[in-house]
């Protein structure tokens, strides 16, 4: 009997940690840029854009209601970020408001969160929605999508110099420079369509683990549409189309659902 009780345990936890999205491993490529230097060339874009937010009196104090509330859905979700990226465990996570009428959120590597006070107002969000944005914004950090960009950048746009390097003998310490170098601008990167698609999925199952309900996902992008109309057709964009985002979210809900129902049953003992 114990032996039997032992196998259904197993096969349990088994079945808990297949489940949720599929996304595969993260590009191999993003290994030519060192994790660390990228998330100190985070810190350090992080930290310049709030004195430049204070110095113009757009940064939310502590205090400020809106950012309570930020600060208490993201740390709902951050004790599942260590799923898709062990690094995120050791993350110095920081999460700010800044004034400004752009419907606008982001992760820069290293867990340094901003998001809009437009997004919030515009959209008139519930506590669902927002998590799945900051879900969203996330998954990038985690997924290391900046890092990818910037080795890719460096590879296309850089190779007369790499090959300098490799020649002369500096190999990766000098070449992870010239990526960083690549990846300036970390918070106003615009990802691939692939990256975005990802993004959603990732940032739907966070939700869904940390009791946000992944359905919010849907309602989310349909008031993303009304609120860009006029915007190019997706052929012309980096972006999904909000409805494709939004027909890609029914169709995983079936991976999350379960994650979604189990936390709310933890939250209700």
């Amino acid at each position: 009997m114990k032996q039997l009780a032992g196998i259904l345990l197993l096969c349990a936890g088994l079945a808990c940690a297949q489940e949720g999205v599929d996304v595969g491993e993260a590009s191999a490529v993003r290994n030519m840029v060192p994790a660390e230097q990228i998330e100190q060339q985070s810190a350090k874009e992080y930290h310049q854009l709030l004195q430049e937010a204070a110095q113009k009196k757009a940064l939310a104090p502590a205090s400020y209601p809106q950012l309570i509330r930020l600060r208490s859905i993201a740390k709902r979700l951050m004790p599942y970020t260590a799923r898709f990226n062990p690094r995120a465990a050791q993350w110095q996570w920081e999460v700010n408001l800044i004034a400004s009428k752009q419907i606008n959120a982001f992760c820069m590597p290293g867990g340094k969160i901003a998001f809009f006070t437009g997004i919030l107002s515009s959209l008139e969000l519930s506590d669902d929605e927002i998590a799945m944005v900051m879900g969203h914004e996330i998954a990038h950090a985690l997924r290391e999508h900046a890092r990818e960009q910037a080795a890719k950048n460096t590879l296309l746009g850089g190779a007369a110099n790499i090959l300098g390097m490799m020649v002369s003998g500096s190999r990766y310490g000098d070449l992870a420079n010239v990526a960083i170098s690549a990846g300036q601008g970390l918070a106003s990167r615009a990802f691939s369509r692939g990256d975005e698609s990802e993004a959603d999925l990732v940032g739907m199952e966070l939700a869904a683990r940390a009791g946000f309900d992944p359905r919010a996902g849907i309602t989310l992008w349909e008031k993303m549409d009304r609120a860009s109309k006029g915007a190019p057709p997706e052929f012309l964009s980096t972006h999904p189309s909000n409805a494709n985002r939004v027909e890609d979210i029914r169709r995983h809900l079936p991976d999350v659902m379960p994650l979604y129902e189990r936390a709310r049953v933890s939250e209700r003992k």
